[in-house]
């Protein structure tokens, strides 16, 4: 029998982008030996948990991520399950952004818990990838992390967004910075990143982005503290309103966590910045509760690599029903619920296209040509998916308290990556 789907909800902030692969040997034996069943599957039940970093050092938070996968796993329960099978879904373990934790966690979730698939993974950090592979575990999650780019068992549910030279780049954000400004011709923009592996990946691939877009890159320094937002921006917004040709760009693109770029943004407009302002980062309506939170991020475009909630297709209202469904008529959709949501969704469709014959063989193989459309991510298509992020995306603009959106969703072809 499956056990109850237990909930697991708290308020949320966002972000994109990590760092990480440790790993340590275990005794645990892979899935899918002759003669064995796979672990996690029952004649009636899938048994799957996740990964979310609910809490952290900062204050950030992913919590609201575990909401989101629980209600598409609810309706795909109240739907009869996935071939015959009902997902029993644990909830998910908190890593608190602590590479310790999160191999601990993975660990768990395998050795204790016996869980099919880890669904969601949705943290800065990802110490427990090697060790999933190497027990053939299936992944999913948000593809901003090294370990959904490349190996077979990992899913992103928009692709692979952090390629290897040879890959390709997408290009959702700088093209719709350049549709909402009228044209990237004789525009400038700075790049500012944190101080990490990761930041400093991401600056590597928006310079080559908004340069093959038509922009000027005029800064680009992945430079910032990642641990905690600094209480002097001088030196940065210094540094940034002098850098095209001694005059500030005409955007400035952060790459950084919410509360790293509540500060940029503050001083920004402090100092008298008029240009664009735009992050990966700050589409939660939640955030809009703190007066001070809302002013500095008004104006703000942010990149959104799903259908925004503001949308009237059907796939998103019946997002909105889902979570709602799940977290009460006043639940306020944010990224992190339609990361959740978005990644248990394409764990059910591969799933439902393997059949009842479910182990990670069969699941591999139905994954390896598996393609749709419809979904609130857009296109999906495996294996292009774990070397290549499937270029859809939007741009919302906070003003006067609402998100707005400011370039509809749409899928835009790749670039490559050097």
């Amino acid at each position: 029998m499956s056990r109850p789907i237990r909930f697991l909800a708290a308020a949320a902030a966002s972000l994109l982008l990590a760092t990480a692969c440790n790993s340590a040997s275990t005794s645990t034996s892979p899935q899918d030996k002759a003669g064995a069943s796979a672990r996690g599957v029952t004649a009636d039940s899938i048994v799957v948990g996740g990964i979310v970093s609910k809490t952290s050092s900062s204050g950030y938070s992913k919590a609201d991520t575990d909401l989101g996968a629980k209600a598409r796993f609810q309706r795909a329960n109240d739907e009869g399950g996935v071939n015959g099978r009902k997902i029993d879904y644990l909830g998910a373990e908190d890593d608190g952004q602590d590479p310790s934790r999160n191999l601990a966690a993975a660990r768990k979730l395998v050795q204790q818990d016996k869980v099919f698939s880890v669904v969601p993974m949705s943290s800065v950090t990802f110490s427990g990838a090697d060790f999933l592979q190497q027990q053939k575990v299936p992944v999913f999650g948000w593809g901003t992390l090294p370990a959904f780019c490349g190996p077979a068992t990992t899913y992103g549910f928009n692709g692979c967004l952090v390629p290897s030279p040879g890959g390709t780049i997408t290009q959702s954000w700088p093209e719709g910075l350049a549709q909402a400004l009228g044209g990237a011709k004789d525009r400038s923009v700075a790049l500012i990143a944190a101080d990490s592996d990761a930041g400093k990946f991401g600056i590597r691939t928006y310079t080559q982005g908004f340069t093959a877009a038509g922009f000027k890159v005029t800064y680009a320094k992945a430079s910032v503290p990642a641990a905690a937002a600094p209480s002097d921006w001088s030196a940065y917004t210094g540094e940034i309103l002098k850098s095209n040709g001694g005059k500030a760009p005409d955007a400035v693109v952060s790459v950084m966590q919410t509360p790293q770029n509540i500060g940029l943004f503050t001083a920004l407009k402090r100092a008298g910045f008029h240009g664009a302002l735009s992050d990966p980062t700050d589409y939660d309506p939640g955030l809009l509760a703190k007066a001070t939170t809302a002013q500095a991020l008004d104006g703000v475009y942010v990149l959104v690599q799903f259908e925004p909630f503001e949308s009237t297709s059907p796939a998103i209202a019946q997002f909105l029903k889902d979570v709602r469904k799940v977290g009460g008529a006043d639940v306020r959709p944010n990224l992190h619920m339609m990361t959740g949501y978005l990644s248990a969704d394409l764990f059910l469709a591969i799933a439902k296209k393997t059949g009842r014959d479910l182990t990670t063989a069969t699941f591999q193989k139905a994954a390896d040509s598996f393609s749709d459309t419809g979904s609130p991510a857009g296109e999906r298509s495996f294996p292009k998916g774990h070397t290549q992020g499937f270029g859809c995306g939007s741009l919302v603009r906070l003003k006067g308290g609402t998100y707005e959106v400011a370039v509809p969703f749409k899928c835009y072809p790749a670039i490559p990556f050097k």
